[in-house]
């Protein structure tokens, strides 16, 4: 008898709790979509392969084999030559970040080679260490072909049947330290995390309780209510963004060779963003539980996947690479990394910043509307 009670009271509880998932969309949402979202980022978005890394190639001797040993790099489908005039101009694509890496064909390489031994200097842009060090990889096997290939054609016996030597040297990176790309990298995940997170509960935490209906009444309006939100968290913020830069500079002996002002200066333009769109969430979703979610959804994972912080975005399909343009973080990203590990490019200064400032503006207007002073 109580076996039969036992499957009665357990049938009409989870009849209960069934009807109550569908009910509830936020939760069905979250346990049908997430899986979803997931699978695409990490199978689509998750690549550590190299592709098309561009290298500008300087030929300083237009002798036979030296144009045989840059002719390799076309060989490859990782490579991506780039043919310029010279170190000038190489020089200038590397600080724009318009190419992964310069190689160099000196003038006497043709001596050197008859000699035994030719080098070649190949200039990474250290920026990304891990790409860095792929593309050294590729480079190497580029430049072994056409030399064995040669040899085994002239059995060894030419005076041109020499080896090439790669002398390597990285910029923006000299020591080649992992730390150096991660950390401003860091800086943008917990931007990101702490600015959404922290917002992204405010005002649906006051619908649930219904203190927003109290301000109805009052002749506040929308933006003096987004602004006032935003405020006190923007000194949170600024608190956590001066501990970050902190320990970055002097736990982790990062450089900072742009200027500490405007890193300071861009570094809360973004902060205003995140802080924004977890008021904008939060304001939508009306629910605490379901504003996390969305907050984890649209922020964090994307920041963490999709931004250039793991990997390089020109190595994954170009629809997840036009949605990785879409994001505030992707564009903050790229910034950071420059101004920590380059300095002051103004060009990508400017454009950076004017991308942020539509996302602060737009997110704040769509807020504002949000919180429009009508109950629904």
């Amino acid at each position: 008898m109580s076996a039969v009670g036992f499957i009665t009271r357990l049938r009409a509880l989870t009849r209960k709790e069934s009807r109550q998932l569908l009910r509830d969309r936020s939760n069905l949402l979250v346990g049908l979509l997430l899986p979803v979202v997931l699978i695409l980022l990490f199978g689509y978005g998750l690549s550590f392969d190299v592709k098309d890394a561009r290298i500008a190639v300087v030929m300083q001797n237009n002798s036979q084999a030296a144009r045989e040993a840059a002719m390799g790099l076309t060989g490859s489908s990782y490579l991506s030559p780039v043919w310029m005039h010279d170190m000038r101009e190489a020089e200038a694509a590397m600080i724009a970040g318009d190419i992964d890496a310069t190689l160099r064909v000196p003038h006497d390489f043709l001596r050197q080679l008859a000699l035994g031994e030719a080098h070649v200097q190949l200039i990474l842009n250290g920026v990304d260490s891990t790409t860095a060090s792929a593309i050294e990889g590729y480079v190497n096997g580029a430049l072994a072909v056409p030399f064995a290939k040669r040899l085994q054609r002239m059995g060894g016996k030419s005076a041109e049947s020499g080896s090439v030597v790669i002398v390597q040297r990285s910029w923006f990176n000299e020591p080649g330290e992992s730390t150096w790309f991660l950390v401003p990298g860091l800086v943008v995940l917990i931007l990101t995390l702490i600015g959404a997170f922290l917002t992204s509960l405010l005002v649906a935490r006051e619908w649930e309780r219904g203190t927003l209906e109290a301000i109805f009444v009052t002749p506040v309006r929308p933006l003096e209510l987004v602004l006032a939100k935003l405020a006190p968290y923007m000194v949170i913020g600024a608190i956590d963004l001066g501990m970050c830069l902190l320990a970055a500079r002097w736990l982790f002996e990062v450089p900072m060779r742009g200027s500490l002002p405007i890193i300071i200066a861009v570094s809360l333009l973004y902060l205003l963003v995140s802080l924004s769109l977890g008021l904008l969430i939060s304001a939508l979703a009306r629910n605490q539980f379901a504003a996390s979610q969305i907050a984890l959804l649209v922020s964090f994972m994307p920041a963490l996947m999709l931004s250039g912080f793991v990997f390089d975005l020109r190595n994954v399909p170009v629809v997840i690479r036009a949605i990785s343009q879409l994001l505030p973080a992707t564009h903050f990203m790229g910034l950071i990394k420059t101004l920590f590990m380059a300095g002051d490019y103004w060009p990508d200064i400017l454009r950076s910043s004017a991308i942020l400032s539509i996302y602060a503006a737009v997110l704040i207007t769509f807020t504002c509307r949000a919180l429009r002073k009508t109950m629904d």
